[in-house]
């Protein structure tokens, strides 16, 4: 947990009052000027005495009259912090004065967040990798960290990367046609700079991934929409395009469609290949929550195909380990990757060798490989108590398919509804979910996409149950 900075108290020794009611007073002033925010920890009593130079019972008497007054709560063994339901009055003016918002108006605590598929950090090998890093990093300091520097990534790791997809993914690789990368969304970047031009025409799923389309556009590239249904993206309607105008690329995520998780058919996969090679398109596939299948077995990546000739592959350790572990890869043939690795050494050296290696220590020892398997079943059954509860609470507001893998649901409101309102109206009960305008082309989609992985079982139920009470 992220402590606190020491509060600096100037007591007034003239003073008619107490110097813990001045504590009291003192903190309560920072709450409503705005230094200290709904959320905020406080140090701990024994802390903040020993800085102010005091007796801790006095801290402990301010303390107690902010909890009782509602400007501060306890958790048990975190500590002390700010209110997120505030006392009336606490408003407080900006460095402009400009006045800000009651902080009392931003809805009760947090009770669900659901998030776009994130991994439960609580079950990752944090505590090898840490470990891992913290010996390399020690091993490292011992010599010129530039030494074996590179813009492609350290080699070990992309020879330890290309064998991983080559054996659980069914593809054909080697190390150069490898790009290392910070997350996922560097690699999409990378890509987009180094394939596109300016007003070169790509095409994209609808709904799909939005942080991706402000990529494209931005290196100067034209998208065109596709549209998803339950087969994943029209083909149809890839060749009707394809076949009158110059296509320079196509971004698909067919492992589980971002936002919908609906899985690219077998003969759809093949026909996107045919088309590729008749018109000369590049298949951009982001695979980015490939590594949970709740199925008999994976299925295979579109770039691992016969005849899947021009395909980029873009993956991520995010959701397989912590999505704070921004370490990602892409797969390309040698031009685009020596393009890539040109574009990566202006902005970014040599990346990040020493996490590299301390994730290539984690494969190479089994570790990553022993917490697949035990995550897998972990979310498999987290998956069908999240399918449970939307059974009880949701099944005459939502129909949806339970997702054969990945870390999220896609739920089809049965009565129209307003996206933006249903936003509004959760954020006052303390659930949030994904505004509809990170996942939508043009106009307000008919779904709500709900992460579930990284919620336990009560806020998933609590989340649900406001949900059917929002929900028309």
């Amino acid at each position: 947990m992220l402590r606190p900075w020491i509060i600096q108290i100037q007591f007034e020794k003239d003073s008619k009052k107490a110097i813990y009611v001045q504590i009291a007073d003192h903190i309560i002033d920072m709450i409503k000027n705005g230094t200290l925010k709904s959320g905020d920890a406080l140090p701990g009593s024994r802390l903040l005495a020993s800085e102010l130079g005091i007796n801790r019972n006095t801290v402990i008497k301010a303390l107690d009259i902010l909890i009782s007054e509602g400007w501060l709560y306890s958790e048990e063994r975190k500590g002390l912090f700010v209110s997120a339901n505030l006392p009336a009055g606490a408003r407080h003016e900006n460095r402009r004065g400009v006045q800000k918002e009651n902080l009392s108006d931003r809805g009760k605590e947090s009770i669900a967040i659901f998030d776009s598929g994130l991994p439960d950090t609580q079950i990752a090998p944090m505590r090898e990798l840490a470990s891992g890093y913290r010996q390399i990093f020690n091993r490292k300091a011992r010599i010129n960290p530039m030494i074996n520097r590179s813009e492609f990534g350290t080699l070990r790791f992309r020879e330890s990367v290309s064998r991983m997809l080559n054996q659980t993914r069914g593809m054909h690789t080697d190390y150069s046609q490898i790009c290392i990368t910070r997350g996922s969304q560097m690699a999409l970047f990378l890509i987009a700079h180094a394939l596109l031009n300016e007003r070169d025409l790509i095409l994209v799923e609808n709904p799909g991934y939005g942080p991706a389309w402000e990529t494209f556009r931005h290196a100067g590239a034209e998208l065109i929409p596709i549209a998803i249904d339950e087969k994943g993206i029209s083909v149809e309607e890839v060749e009707r395009i394809a076949s009158t105008q110059q296509v320079k690329a196509i971004y698909i995520t067919p492992h589980h469609q971002y936002p919908t998780t609906v899985i690219l058919s077998l003969d759809r996969r093949l026909r996107l290949i045919e088309l590729s090679n008749r018109y000369g398109f590049t298949i951009i596939e982001d695979d980015y929550d490939c590594d949970f299948h709740f199925g008999i077995r994976p299925i295979a990546p579109l770039s691992s195909l016969d005849g899947a000739n021009d395909t980029i592959y873009i993956g991520t350790f995010s959701k397989m380990i912590s999505e704070s572990l921004r370490v990602g890869y892409l797969v390309a043939n040698k031009d685009i990757i020596q393009k890539v690795g040109n574009l990566r050494r202006i902005i970014d050296l040599q990346g990040d060798n020493i996490m590299e290696q301390a994730i290539l220590e984690l494969i190479e020892s089994g570790v990553i490989k022993k917490h697949i398997r035990k995550a897998s079943k972990y979310y498999l059954n987290k998956r069908n108590y999240f399918a449970s509860l939307i059974d009880k609470y949701l099944s005459d507001k939502v129909t949806y398919k339970v997702p054969e893998g990945g870390l999220a649901f896609w739920l089809k409101l049965k009565n129209k509804q307003d996206i933006n309102k249903l936003n509004e109206a959760l954020k006052l009960t303390g659930v949030s979910i994904i505004p509809w305008t990170n996942y939508s082309f043009d106009s307000e989609v008919d779904g709500i996409r709900l992460g579930y992985a990284s919620l336990s079982e009560s806020q998933l139920e609590k989340g649900i149950k406001i949900l059917s009470k929002v929900i028309k």
